[in-house]
């Protein structure tokens, strides 16, 4: 299991869920980062500093670890380093050998190497995931559930407010079952703009 220690920054040194599997992580950008991956693909698989990769560079064996490793639900993988833009300016000139060998490493195994910043992480889509991700795990009415997906069956692409209005039952409870829907990716909508009442909907 993964070590933990105390981080400089953020002194983050709990654990994360995503995907119903534990992920340790270092920093709350890294646990942002498995959120968001949680939130995005609910059978997305994150297995935390995955390997540790060898390289040279001026005349030194050198040891390089990713933070993550993320194996999506659609088959393809890849290498995720978390880093604050304030640190991986600082500190690019270091890491950059490293990177460079980690892009090598991922490619020969036909997957990719990514960097990814609280400029990424960090915005809609995490307000989204932080809003919807813990109604995966709350009860939903199997009744009003199907008159939703009936409703929006019919309708094609209706807003958010246009599937509630439709409804035969209370407003609240309407509501209720829209977000547990969309929380498990039953209703499929655009998860990097805000959530309203004109969201579009569709089903999964």
């Amino acid at each position: 299991m993964r070590r933990i220690p105390l981080s400089r920054r953020s002194h983050i040194t709990g654990f994360g869920t995503a995907s119903g599997a534990v992920v340790p992580h270092e920093s709350a950008l890294e646990r942002d980062f498995a959120l968001c991956v949680s939130f995005l693909d609910a059978g997305a698989v994150i297995t935390s500093q995955p390997v540790t990769i060898s390289f040279s560079h001026d005349d030194r064996q050198r040891r390089y670890t990713p933070d993550f490793h993320v194996r999506w639900s659609d088959g393809h993988g890849e290498l995720v380093e978390i880093k604050y833009r304030a640190d991986l300016r600082a500190d690019w000139a270091r890491l950059r050998p490293a990177f460079a060998a980690a892009i090598e490493f991922a490619k020969a195994r036909s997957e990719r190497f990514r960097i990814a910043t609280e400029r990424g992480i960090r915005g809609v889509l995490l307000d989204n995931a932080r809003r919807l991700l813990p109604l995966r795990r709350a009860p939903l009415d199997v009744a009003t559930a199907e008159a939703v997906r009936a409703i929006v069956g019919r309708m094609g692409t209706p807003t958010l407010s246009e599937v509630v209005a439709a409804m035969p039952c209370e407003r609240v409870t309407a509501l209720g079952a829209m977000w547990r829907l969309m929380a498990h990716g039953d209703l499929v909508f655009d998860p990097r703009q805000p959530v309203g009442f004109d969201t579009r909907l569709r089903l999964s």
